[in-house]
């Protein structure tokens, strides 16, 4: 059996059981693991939908040009699809979103515009609005417009919400998804609520998102809306997609708390997941007391983490947000009781290294000049050339002098730090923000990890 295009294997992705997360939870919790789409997310279902739709409408014609604010996804599905039927892209994205998710875009032939992510949906310069007017200016061109679109959430109504009831035989009593354009949540949701009433359907929202709010009141507080970092989920406007009868319940999860579940699905069950998939299992990890020992639970994890190698999944990019609780090399010396760096110079003798090392009971030392950094002197290297030569003690430290130790930055990760130390590489070095010099050797980070 083959494929006569690469459209024709979208859906009927697996269920994979969470083992290590979830085992706190009385119930069976199931993924359903939307990259193994070939563009890597769930949106693909749908991209491909609206196009057709377009194309049996006339909306956009052969040779025409696709167009729609996307944050990534939406815009790899109708990329492919628009290699396969022979149209153009251009998509219009949000500042906020990972740099990846652009690249892999333009790799398959699409132009991306980048818009900034703090403004009003109104305003000329969102990518709402940045999509439309390009759709006014360019001819035979069509605005997908996955929010407003019908075609999107009747994609999941006639292939996922199928899917899934067909592959837990119809046992399925909770979905759980992270919401952005409601088109998921709703078709997928009408589909099995229409199969059985009493399946429970909960929406997973970020911070700074109206769609709680709404989903509560029915009122669109703009209050509720501030910046978040959290992709492809949350609105500032409630779109036409939602049909918010079909939603049993709202959960708000802080951005910290998706990108570090995010990072422990990857790491725990061994399923590579993109942000807003971390925030959809920390969403029904916040909601485990209402569950039950025979629930059968499925969360949708939407995306690949390929996509956020430079922000989830990048140490810095968290420590910088405060989201990595991380101990780095200037953790290791604050917890000092003395950070005096004890050095040597290079007309010093053997001896007097060997003496500094037994009183202040250490193993390595730098060796400095007028110029900086010269080397290094190790108990080991000594103790070796001492016992063929015992009357080495009383030669200069540069006729013994071992390599320097590297320098990192003074943030660098305590499990980086392990990676550099090496057996003939004993410690590590770098400068504080006033631009003295520190050491770190390998036991002070065993003790630092066993802290």
């Amino acid at each position: 059996m083959w494929f006569n295009n690469i459209l024709e294997t979208i859906g009927n992705t697996p269920l994979i059981k969470l083992n290590k997360i979830t085992k706190e939870l009385p119930c069976t919790v199931l993924a359903k693991v939307e990259y193994f789409n070939p563009g890597n997310s769930i949106k693909d279902r749908m991209a491909v939908k609206m196009l057709e739709e377009a194309e049996k409408a006339g909306k956009i014609k052969p040779g025409g040009t696709i167009i729609e604010g996307t944050s990534g996804n939406t815009g790899m599905g109708l990329a492919l699809a628009a290699v396969i039927k022979g149209y153009k892209c251009i998509f219009a994205t949000t500042d906020k979103q990972s740099k990846e998710k652009a690249d892999i875009l333009k790799a398959v032939g699409a132009e991306v515009i980048v818009c900034p992510t703090n403004v009003d949906p109104e305003d000329p310069r969102s990518y709402y609005s940045v999509a439309k007017r390009l759709t006014k200016e360019i001819p035979n061109s069509f605005h997908m417009n996955q929010y407003d679109n019908l075609a999107n959430r009747q994609a999941h109504y006639e292939n996922t919400g199928p899917e899934l009831w067909e592959q837990t035989e119809g046992k399925i009593t909770h979905l759980v998804i992270a919401t952005g354009t409601g088109g998921t949540i709703t078709g997928t949701g009408q589909y099995l609520k229409e199969k059985n009433k009493d399946i429970k359907v909960w929406a997973i929202d970020v911070y700074g998102s109206l769609l709680k709010k709404y989903f509560e009141t029915g009122e669109v507080d703009m209050k509720q809306v501030h910046p978040y970092i959290t992709e492809g989920i949350g609105e500032d406007f409630v779109p036409a997609n939602y049909d918010m009868s079909v939603i049993d319940h709202f959960e708000q999860v802080t951005d910290k708390e998706g990108a570090v579940m995010a990072r422990r699905i990857s790491r725990e069950e061994g399923i590579f997941v993109g942000y807003s998939s971390g925030t959809a299992l920390q969403g029904l990890m916040q909601l485990k007391h209402e569950l039950k020992k025979n629930d059968l639970v499925v969360v949708i994890f939407s995306d690949h983490g390929s996509r956020y190698v430079g922000k989830v999944y990048n140490d810095q990019w968290m420590m910088e947000r405060g989201f990595f609780d991380v101990k780095t090399f200037k953790d290791i010396v604050n917890t000092r009781v003395s950070k005096r760096l004890v050095t040597v110079e290079p007309n010093q003798t053997v001896a007097e290294a060997v003496d500094l090392m037994r009183k202040y009971d250490i193993e390595h030392i730098p060796v400095i000049d007028a110029e900086g950094l010269v080397g290094a002197v190790s108990e080991g290297g000594l103790f070796q050339k001492i016992f063929n030569n015992p009357e080495i003690n009383t030669s200069t430290i540069s006729m013994v002098i071992e390599p320097a130790y590297p320098v990192v930055s003074y943030d660098t990760p305590v499990e980086r730090l392990g990676s550099l130390i090496t057996k003939g590489n004993g410690a590590v070095m770098a400068k504080d923000e006033s631009g003295n010099l520190h050491i770190v050797t390998k036991y002070d980070v065993i003790q630092s990890m066993a802290k």
